[in-house]
């Protein structure tokens, strides 16, 4: 436990360290060396933080980021559905406005097809902590079909926000824009299944 803790706290360390050299160097061991060598760490301390690729350090930031979202976000339990939801993607934001040219990398980075299953697992776990942090309890099937839908909200509203010059007041328009659009898909799935249930029965034409 303590191992595992000490690994995760150091990765933490230097990915934070990190963030102001991403934007000249990229998320390469260039940037996490240079991390570590700031932090007073050995020589090899971002080797082994990172064995396998500096690239990985794009997921831990996303995860690092997952982690602060929620516990930034408090106690939403008395705010609707749609408010709980834009106030956490909203916290996110906010709390990466100053590494924004780092996540640019990371997005850049993340859209080459070697990295499709890291890009989807970022995805899905920010998601999946987004509707955490807001408190979701489903279990059935609503639990994949809100994650599905926040992916598409929450993907498009990063990329509007990296190219936003505002001081984040149209990205947060956006945002809300998005989860209203998406606050009908049920309404309107309602509406399509008392359609249907009006409909005359495949079987009723097939009857002896």
């Amino acid at each position: 436990m303590t191992d595992t803790y000490d690994i995760q706290h150091t990765r933490d360390q230097i990915v934070e360290a990190a963030l102001p050299h991403i934007p000249f160097d990229g998320w390469t061991m260039t940037a996490l060396n240079r991390a570590a060598a700031d932090l007073g760490l050995n020589e090899d301390a971002a080797a082994l933080a990172f064995p396998v690729s500096a690239t990985d350090a794009i997921e831990h930031h996303s995860g690092l980021a997952d982690r602060k979202m929620v516990e930034a976000s408090g106690d939403l339990s008395d705010l609707p559905i749609r408010v709980k939801v834009a106030t956490v993607i909203r916290t996110r934001l906010e709390q990466n406005m100053p590494h924004r040219e780092a996540i640019r990398r990371a997005c850049a980075t993340l859209a080459m097809p070697a990295h499709a299953p890291m890009a989807a697992r970022c995805l899905y776990r920010t998601v999946d902590a987004v509707w955490y942090a807001a408190g979701d309890t489903a279990t059935d099937w609503n639990f994949y079909s809100k994650r599905a839908l926040l992916a598409g909200v929450y993907s498009s509203t990063l990329f509007y926000w990296l190219e936003d010059a505002s001081d984040l007041d149209e990205s947060f328009e956006f945002l809300d824009r998005r989860i209203e659009n998406v606050m009908q898909i049920p309404k309107l799935t309602g509406r399509l299944k008392t359609l249907a249930d009006n409909f005359p029965k495949p079987a009723w034409f097939f009857r002896a």
